[in-house]
């Protein structure tokens, strides 16, 4: 295992800001993240539905980034030498994101079976990220039938807003680990035990909510973890690439002094 990337989704909890966006960035960036992740829509693609009395699309109208935002999101993120990644919901922003020079993407969970969309991500795009949560086991495979399996990444995720522990479901990441090249965890447990366990068991990415203010408007932000959090997740994931370096089976150049010295010091019996 060479290498994790840890994913800051901070998604639209900077609610259009795009001072506190960059806050979001900065602090992601000094916190061990490899990637900042957000979250890309066209409120005038947004069917009817019951958001349209609840307020939602206000929110969305609201969070909605535009081509110059994106812009100084992916300036940013150069900035602090973190990656910049989006979510898509639709193929006018796959168009709109090529053309301005993204080369990852990644699918939501509930677009997983939007094949159309995840064929044109894979066809303009080097790098697919998929989540596969709120999806079933035979539509997880189907994605077999249409992606490029060299491309994609595929985040074991459970789509529970936040996730108790004893729904998480962490066998199925295994599972899929033997049916796709690369496989991650995208994770919305309160908390840094999931992308803990994650890793242990091989995920190559980790994703989890972001925010610097758990008090800030918007659902995500009350169950994202907070900076120090993001930091131990960092701080775990480079211990534990370290002593996954394979060092052989005989003993190590340290542990020479105690070999050498320390051997035959105690007698069997009393002298």
């Amino acid at each position: 295992m060479n290498n994790i990337k840890i994913i800051a989704e901070i998604g639209w909890n900077h609610m259009g800001d795009m001072s506190l966006a960059s806050k979001f960035i900065n602090s992601a960036a000094s916190n061990g993240a490899n990637v900042c992740k957000f979250q890309t829509w066209s409120e005038k693609n947004l069917k009817e539905g019951p958001w349209d009395n609840d307020g939602r699309r206000d929110i969305y109208k609201k969070a909605e980034l535009s081509k110059d935002d994106h812009l100084h999101l992916i300036d940013e993120c150069k900035k602090n030498n973190v990656d910049f990644l989006t979510s898509v919901f639709d193929i006018n922003s796959l168009d709109m994101l090529s053309q301005i020079g993204v080369k990852k993407i990644k699918i939501p969970s509930h677009e997983i079976n939007n094949s159309n969309l995840i064929k044109i991500a894979c066809e303009n795009f080097d790098e697919v990220i998929v989540s596969a949560g709120a999806a079933n086991w035979d539509e997880i495979m189907s994605l077999k039938k249409f992606i490029m399996l060299d491309k994609a990444i595929i985040l074991h995720c459970v789509s529970s807003y936040p996730c108790p522990s004893n729904i998480i479901n962490m066998p199925k990441l295994l599972k899929l680990k033997k049916e796709f090249n690369k496989v991650g965890y995208s994770g919305h447990f309160q908390g840094i035990d999931d992308a803990i366990t994650a890793i242990c068991l091989g995920a190559t990415v980790i994703e989890k909510h972001f925010t610097i203010d758990n008090n800030l408007p918007g659902r995500d932000n009350q169950f994202a973890i907070l900076p120090p959090d993001l930091k131990k997740i960092s701080k775990f994931r480079d211990n534990f690439l370290n002593m996954m370096n394979d060092k052989g089976l005989d003993l190590q150049e340290s542990e020479r002094d105690i070999y050498n010295n320390y051997r035959g010091r105690w007698s069997d019996y009393e002298s």
